[in-house]
């Protein structure tokens, strides 16, 4: 093997999507399912866990297209980078934080009707934790389509960029 491939980092070697680091993206929604048993402040703690997991994936993905920087311009690096933080801001911390407060929430209020509070409490906890991994594709694959539609449509126009060379958002769940 050529000792400058492995230098190369592949889609199927990203840290921030393919390895258990992966995991802090989720922490807010962790947080959230727990709101109803814990102090808001760790509800905020879980999302300053995620969202530093986002700012250090955008910061890979600067440097990742940065080692490419023969080949590329660097506008492409900060294309990298932006395209990372709103896809990640979107994917992992925004909609699935409000999904899963939400489905707390309700879950919550139907169950309190008829269940001592922290049966239900205990119950919408659960089920907010049961959600977490149902709602991760359909984000995704939301966020990627709102993607394409707006943000990486505007880049198009310019010279042709294969964003795959630089960002990769297929997470290996």
């Amino acid at each position: 093997m050529d000792p400058a491939e492995g230098d190369k980092e592949t889609p199927a070697g990203d840290i921030f999507r393919d390895y258990p680091v992966r995991y802090l993206g989720y922490a807010n929604e962790v947080g959230e399912a727990f709101r109803s048993f814990v102090h808001v402040n760790v509800v905020r703690a879980s999302y300053v866990v995620a969202s530093c997991y986002v700012m250090a994936d955008a910061a890979h993905k600067g440097q990742v297209a940065n080692k490419k920087g023969h080949q590329l311009q660097r506008r492409y690096v900060l294309q990298g980078v932006v395209d990372t933080l709103i896809w990640q801001g979107l994917a992992s911390v925004v909609i699935p934080g409000f999904t899963i407060n939400r489905i707390c929430w309700l879950s919550n209020k139907l169950l309190r009707a008829r269940l001592p509070l922290t049966t239900s409490k205990s119950l919408s906890t659960m089920l907010g934790l049961a959600a977490i991994p149902l709602i991760i594709s359909p984000i995704d694959k939301g966020v990627d389509s709102l993607m394409e539609n707006t943000f990486r449509s505007w880049f198009k126009h310019v010279e042709a960029l294969d964003e795959k060379e630089i960002v990769h958002h297929n997470r290996k769940d």
